[in-house]
């Protein structure tokens, strides 16, 4: 079964245009590694894309 996780990067890792925004950091939603969503500006977006897509992955849970 994919796992989800949340993913921070920091610094060069964030996109430019998040960069050019004042943003130090970003979150992706990653199944098994691979980013799925993002990037996303704040811990609590990446929460709720995180809990949509495992809601849509997993709808028995929701």
């Amino acid at each position: 079964m994919p796992v989800l996780r949340i993913m921070s990067v920091v610094g060069s890792a964030v996109p430019e245009k998040l960069r050019d925004l004042g943003l130090l950091a970003c979150w992706y939603v990653v199944r098994d590694g691979e980013a799925i969503s993002g990037p996303l500006p704040s811990l609590p977006h990446a929460k709720q894309a995180y809990a949509t897509l495992t809601a849509a992955q997993h709808p028995q849970l929701a």
